[in-house]
């Protein structure tokens, strides 16, 4: 990053003249080709997502959360009931648009407004969403409103550093790997180091048009397979 030397001789961020606190997030639908996420509401998606979550048998989506996996619908409904009022973390749900119903749970969390940083997390993306388009497109649905509606500066990804698939998702999107944060929480009972991703401002928008490009319809065959990997158009 650029650094200026102020009136004492010290280096000092560069200015961000004009910056005034961004908006929160929306409680509004984000809509796109394969998918639609929208706001989690626990009587329309609280049995669909656990219908879509049963897929899993072992339960190991959850592996790296401090919640699930629920063995019933009246446990999973209880635990939609409890979160999907909640402000930060903002729940989602990602609604299939091919089979109309909900397969996956996204938050905003972390949301700073002042200095316009904001994460995406809580990625709970059950069989039927896990390497489908509808995954890509639902995390650049949710990064183009914080960078093109909201103007955050900031985008955030962070996870377990022992979460592979998690930590090959964020990079695979463009994320940047900034560190891993030792002993950083405890979760069921396990330590915590977390690993840390962000995307910036500034480069948005080469990513947005490498998701452009790939989410075009000549980049799949009429099996639904992508032609390109996300990764070639940047």
């Amino acid at each position: 990053m650029e650094s200026r030397v102020n009136e004492f001789g010290q280096e000092v961020g560069r200015p961000v003249p004009g910056w005034t606190p961004r908006p929160r997030p929306p409680r509004t639908a984000m809509s796109g080709r394969f998918c639609r996420v929208e706001p989690l509401d626990p009587a329309r998606h609280a049995a669909e997502l656990f219908d879509a979550n049963s897929d899993d048998r072992d339960g190991r989506i959850f592996t790296y959360f401090n919640f699930g996996p629920f063995a019933t619908l009246a446990d999973y409904r209880a635990w939609i009931d409890g979160v999907a009022g909640s402000d930060d973390p903002m729940y989602h749900a990602i609604v299939d648009a091919a089979r109309g119903t909900a397969v996956g749970v996204a938050t905003y969390l972390h949301i700073q407004p002042a200095i316009g940083s904001i994460e995406v997390g809580g990625l709970v993306f059950s069989p039927r969403l896990q390497r489908r388009p509808a995954a890509t497109e639902a995390m650049y649905l949710m990064m183009r409103r914080a960078f093109d509606e909201l103007g955050y500066r900031r985008y955030e990804w962070k996870c377990d550093s022992l979460n592979l698939p998690s930590r090959a998702a964020a990079e695979r999107l463009g994320f940047q790997y900034e560190g891993r944060f030792r002993q950083a929480t405890i979760t069921k009972g396990r330590n915590r180091d977390t690993a840390w991703f962000s995307v910036i401002d500034g480069e948005w928008p080469r990513l947005r048009a490498a998701f452009d490009a790939w989410l075009d319809p000549g980049n799949f065959d009429a099996d639904g397979r992508q032609r390109r990997r996300l990764a070639s158009f940047r």
